[in-house]
């Protein structure tokens, strides 16, 4: 007999509460197997095509493609098993599309319990994201009335409910949760905790009172309206404001996903770092010429980025005061031992922050090929959060953009940029005689609180210094 299987929009890790459907790739009445990968979703951080972690045929579809579903809501159910009526798989595909799914209340009351009693007859799925696996399903038998008439099967793409529950009832909310209060997200913990806010005396509008960002958020505005007594007023609602009139010659874009992300963390860096800017001319001809020597030696080529990266590296090797964040609750500065390094990379979706673990231990070579394979990522939006988080230093070449200099604003959480400019020949006094030369001017953005300008100018001086003269590198290599 077949089961019909409910897959949710798994958490994709990172604190990611949300994804926006780019693209499906199956459609109702499509045989999927197990792992295979059926839909492309957008998050904050990266594209990510989402697998299934069931095999057998797609009986629904929740959600148009640009829809922003958040993690726990359906995505789409499946129809495991040999069909109870002993129809061909061939038949159970063409019928699919035209009934949809099971009835609602079978669904969620007997198809879901059959679900997990059927455990060791339903393969189950290897490709683990967080939220789902190869687990079973929990088992809840709940008897059937056949004398029930059945509710209206759900429409192909049906929508979720407009509070985040799944038609047919979710699986509880506190199954999926750590600790007894209804909450997924850190971020809203973090919100209410900092906001005086008791969550186990609220009521979430998600699945099985999943408390949701937007319920924090309506709670806050609620408390500051009874605080303003001063005129009586309705309680702001908790939904999306109406959107603006449109006004000729003028064109709104969304802050959301990446470029959302990016103007969020943008942000949060300028509020909460006290941050500052030096800055340094170096004459990196030098540095060309071994680069020049380096790649017509044979082997891989060598990228500028590489050799500027294993500078920094040595570096923050004798200035670990820069690779480092502030743990503000603490009140502690946390120093990191390794260095993994971001570097900022331009996207068609915007600008995104690769990074390169354990580029201390890494060579010029090495790093050349890191940065060459994150790039691609990048731009092929395939990057996974993994290789978008936990960097302890940034790197940023704005000179592939013609400009020769910046004040970079700092990837927070972390505690220091360097920034790099275009390299042009320009006049510049070497050996005590006017030559041209290629010079590139380094800027350096530090979190003052981290350590003082004598830190911060050591660092820059000791990178220029290895720009103008590459063989001070070999006292550390």
């Amino acid at each position: 007999m077949a089961q019909v299987l409910e897959f949710k929009l798994p958490d994709l890790g990172e604190g990611l509460t949300e994804a926006e459907i780019v693209r499906w790739l199956v459609e109702v009445g499509d045989v999927v197997a197990v792992d295979q990968p059926v839909v492309e979703v957008e998050t904050a951080k990266a594209m990510v095509e989402v697998p299934c972690p069931y095999g057998g045929v797609v009986t629904a579809r929740y959600g148009e493609e640009g829809t922003e579903l958040p993690v726990g809501a359906p995505l789409l159910t499946v129809a495991v098993g040999e069909p109870a009526d002993g129809r061909a798989d061939g038949q159970v595909r063409s019928d699919a599309a035209t009934e949809g799914t099971r009835t609602e209340g079978a669904r969620s009351d007997g198809a879901r319990a059959e679900g997990a009693r059927a455990g060791s007859r339903t393969e189950g799925s290897g490709n683990v994201l967080v939220g789902y696996g190869t687990s079973e399903a929990p088992a809840r038998r709940r008897r059937v009335r056949p004398d029930r008439p059945a509710p209206a099967a759900p429409a192909r793409d049906a929508q979720p409910a407009t509070n985040g529950t799944a038609p047919g009832g979710p699986a509880s909310a506190r199954e999926a949760v750590d600790g007894p209060v209804p909450v997924i997200s850190p971020l809203v913990r973090r919100l209410a905790r900092q906001n005086g806010l008791d969550l186990r005396e609220m009521t979430g509008s998600g699945p099985d009172g999943l408390i949701m960002r937007a319920d924090v958020e309506y709670a806050l505005r609620a408390a500051a309206a009874q605080g303003a007594a001063a005129q009586e007023r309705p309680a702001p609602v908790a939904q999306p404001s109406a959107p603006a009139v449109a006004t000729p010659g003028v064109t709104r874009v969304p802050l959301k996903g990446i470029r959302g992300a990016v103007a969020d963390k943008l942000s949060r860096s300028r509020t909460e770092i006290p941050d500052a800017t030096c800055w340094v001319d170096a004459d990196a001809t030098e540095l060309m010429r071994t680069r020049a020597a380096m790649n017509a030696a044979g082997g891989p080529k060598i990228s500028v980025l590489a050799l500027l990266a294993r500078i920094c590296t040595a570096a923050l090797a004798r200035f670990p005061e820069l690779n480092s964040s502030v743990d503000t609750e603490a009140r502690e500065v946390v120093q990191y031992q390794d260095v993994h390094l971001g570097f900022a990379a331009q996207t068609d979706r915007g600008l995104v922050v690769p990074v390169v673990r354990d580029a201390h231990a890494r060579d010029a070579e090495s790093l050349t090929a890191e940065f060459a394979r994150l790039t691609e990522a990048a731009r092929a939006g395939t990057l996974t959060p993994a290789e978008l988080t936990g960097g302890t230093f940034t790197l940023n070449n704005y000179g592939v953009f013609g400009v020769d200099g910046s004040t970079p604003i700092i990837n927070h959480p972390e505690a220091a940029m360097l920034g790099v400019g275009r390299i042009v020949p320009k006049p510049w006094v070497h050996e005590g005689e006017l030559a041209v030369r290629q010079v590139v001017q380094l800027s350096l953005t530090f979190d003052h609180r981290v350590c003082d300008g004598g830190t911060a100018g050591g660092f820059l001086r000791y990178v220029a210094d290895c720009v103008e003269q590459p063989a001070v590198l070999l006292r550390t290599l």
